[in-house]
């Protein structure tokens, strides 16, 4: 039984993969840079909500909807757009470009910020170092006047 569907089967996957799958261009396709955009929000709103989806939540922000009003557009625009660029792969590789050096530009950015930030809090730490040794010494200093005397 098997033997006779392979004949019917090849040719019917030979069909199946002769390219005519490809999406049709949205007439509401999204600009590539702008597209480049919305998928930089999508991942760090992917990754806020990893992080921590109880701070989103308590705050009212629902991701989706956020990422449509700030851009204007609606699912299924986001939805076709993004098939229609999947497909295209060097397209869609320079889009994901775009997003990585815009994720490594804001890295750059947090990890400088951070860097003051501990260079900030060494210098309290080492101030109420110097602090101590003074009130010690001035606590030194006044134990042996007082044995002085």
């Amino acid at each position: 039984m098997m033997r006779r569907f392979i004949p019917i089967l090849i040719p019917v996957l030979m069909l199946g993969c002769d390219g005519s799958f490809r999406p049709k261009k949205p007439g509401n396709l999204i600009p590539e840079s702008k597209m480049a955009d919305v998928l930089y929000d999508v991942f760090m709103l992917n990754a806020a909500k990893g992080v921590n989806k109880k701070v989103l939540e308590n705050n009212g922000v629902m991701p989706q909807k956020y990422l449509l009003d700030k851009y204007g557009i609606d699912s299924t625009q986001f939805a076709k757009s993004n098939e229609y660029y999947a497909y295209d792969t060097k397209t869609y590789s320079s889009i994901i470009s775009k997003v990585k050096a815009k994720i490594e530009a804001e890295k750059k950015v947090v990890d400088s910020i951070i860097e003051l930030e501990e260079k900030k809090q060494d210098s309290i730490k080492k101030s109420k170092i110097k602090k101590t040794e003074i009130d010690t010494a001035k606590s030194i200093f006044i134990d042996s006047k007082i044995l002085d005397k």
